[in-house]
């Protein structure tokens, strides 16, 4: 969802100044007012992109700046008057809908959507939508329509990419996709400072249970500590299998103490379930780095390589960190 934000943001931005462009074009007209809920828009999403990676429900903030997206819509519908054409607009925040939300946030937004289409239009012109109601019923199909279409479209894309970037076994991310997060974390610490952090962890003994059980049983394993891990982490927490027995987690905003509780959050719920009727225990290693500090994903990888490492040596079921560079 994040990620997916992140892309949008551009074409937003974009979007929003073709649209102050326009404004300025019928300011002579007009006059200057539609800029103000273009400015209040951009200022709610550029709140919410501030908000969102800082919260552990990111969801939520998006959907409330995607709200008041639509409501300075229909602000500016309701100011300008009762027109078919312009209650449309409402339509163009939906098709961003489903490449942020699951399928019950699309269905939110476009009850939201509705809910204002019809609030605009009669609190304009109640009688003129009496009087005529495909005023209302038009702008309300191409709503709903959007919807449909964008959500269907969006779904077909998702299940190709996950393809490429989900562990088919686990239903974590692979290797491919934590590329590419990594370099976006590289340059998003260079712009903001936050600290970054990575917890790298693997099962232990886990060739016994795939010797002594057989390899169907080692993957429920794997599944199931796979679940274990994911139930642990916030919104933005990125979990990672990177084959075999390993996985890594990148923790956005995390300084090394926090990793390393994190860490030790995982440790103690594997160590605490049995998985395929086996106590399962499993060994972590993490670096991170302070805030203001700049993250190299390679060279903190190693140190938190080294450190899992280390706590191997040292026993197993443990957390090695790495100290601070």
């Amino acid at each position: 969802m994040l990620d997916m934000d992140e892309r949008v943001a551009p074409v937003r931005a974009l979007t929003l100044g073709m649209l102050a462009l326009i404004a300025l074009a019928q300011a002579h007209w007009l006059g200057l007012w539609t800029l103000v809920p273009l400015v209040v828009a951009a200022a709610g999403f550029a709140a919410g992109a501030r908000l969102s990676s800082r919260t552990d429900r990111p969801e939520y903030v998006l959907f409330a700046s995607w709200i008041l997206s639509e409501v300075v819509i229909a602000a500016t519908v309701l100011i300008a008057g009762l027109d078919s054409s312009l209650l449309s607009w409402l339509a163009i925040p939906v098709i961003t809908l489903s490449a942020r939300f699951s399928t019950h946030g699309v269905i939110a937004g476009v009850g939201v959507a509705l809910a204002l289409c019809v609030g605009v239009a009669f609190a304009a012109d109640a009688g003129a939508v009496l009087a005529f109601p495909p005023i209302l019923f038009g702008p309300a199909a191409v709503i709903v329509a959007v919807g449909v279409l964008s959500t269907a479209l969006m779904r077909s894309d998702f299940e190709h990419r996950d393809e490429a970037v989900i562990d088919q076994l686990t239903g974590m991310l692979n290797r491919h996709a934590l590329t590419r997060r990594a370099v976006e974390l590289e340059q998003q610490s260079k712009l903001t400072g936050e600290p970054i952090g990575i917890v790298l962890g693997d099962l232990d003994h886990f060739k016994h249970v795939n010797d002594a059980l057989g390899h169907a049983v080692g993957d429920a394993v794997l599944a199931d500590v796979a679940y274990t891990i994911r139930k642990q982490l916030r919104a933005f927490d990125l979990a990672y299998r990177l084959g075999g027995e390993e996985f890594l987690i990148l923790v956005p905003g995390s300084d090394p103490a926090r990793t390393a509780d994190l860490a030790e959050e995982l440790r103690a719920a594997i160590a605490s379930q049995r998985f395929a009727d086996r106590e399962v225990t499993m060994t972590f290693g993490v670096s991170a780095t302070e805030a203001g500090q700049t993250f190299d994903y390679t060279a903190h990888f190693e140190r938190a390589d080294t450190a899992l490492y280390a706590a191997k040596r040292g026993g197993r079921n443990l957390v090695g960190s790495a100290p601070t560079p």
